[in-house]
């Protein structure tokens, strides 16, 4: 069966890997007329979800300047049945956060080049810092002298309720604390300490600290964050 397909055409090919996943995906699948039409909807997705949370991560920049909620804004907004309900956050992964710079780069070899998705692209990446920033202010106008502090990380995976730590948008807020020597704990429950320590060459912790906090950060929305009592 393998030399079969791998002899014949590329649309034979995918008409028999379709088949394979449609007796098993109830929702269906689409037979895509070549590879790179197939390769190219994959990164178009992915990078319209990536330019789609960076308006949304822009207009938290924004509304954090005039001093409006920006979930307020949102839910607002979210009245008018055509709005698309994207929410401001740290972008990382495999996907989301990657397949964006591989569509950039095969344009710009291509002779084109690509504004608003490498604009999307410095928004989402300058996040991390944009929530460090907004800690580090609010501890300075309380009176604190923020050298030193201790502040709480919760969370350091890329998305919530799974250990993948890849692109992890985390570790630009964790960096950017420790620019200004704050004393910064990660928790994550999900997280292998190993891995994290691997890959960034930061300490995680997978049970939650006893010791007092001056801040505390909610970086990854996992379910057993729900659960804690933050006083």
């Amino acid at each position: 069966k393998i030399k079969k397909i791998t002899s014949g055409s590329n649309f034979e090919s995918g008409k028999f890997i379709d088949n394979i996943y449609s007796s098993i995906i109830s929702a269906g699948t689409h037979l895509a007329p070549t590879i790179k039409v197939a390769e190219a909807a994959k990164v178009i997705e992915n990078s319209q979800r990536d330019i789609n949370i960076a308006f949304v991560n822009e207009l938290a920049k924004i509304f954090s300047v005039l001093g409006i909620e920006t979930a307020a804004v949102l839910e607002a907004a979210g009245t008018k049945w055509n709005f698309l309900n994207f929410k401001p956050g740290l972008v990382g992964g495999h996907c989301i956060g990657v397949d964006p710079y591989y569509l950039a780069q095969k344009a710009q070899e291509s002779g084109y080049n690509p504004e608003i998705i490498l604009s999307g692209r410095r928004i989402n990446e300058s996040m991390g810092s944009f929530v460090a920033d907004e800690v580090i202010k609010a501890l300075i106008i309380k009176g604190s002298a923020i050298k030193n502090l201790k502040v709480l990380v919760l969370g350091i995976t890329f998305k919530e309720n799974c250990p993948d730590i890849r692109n992890t948008g985390v570790v630009s807020v964790v960096n950017r604390l420790n620019e200004f020597e704050l004393d910064t704990t990660i928790y994550d429950p999900w997280a292998e300490p190993s891995e994290v320590m691997n890959e960034y060459g930061l300490a995680s912790l997978r049970e939650l600290p006893s010791a007092k906090f001056d801040a505390i950060i909610l970086t990854v929305a996992h379910d057993k964050f729900k659960k804690i009592d933050l006083e």
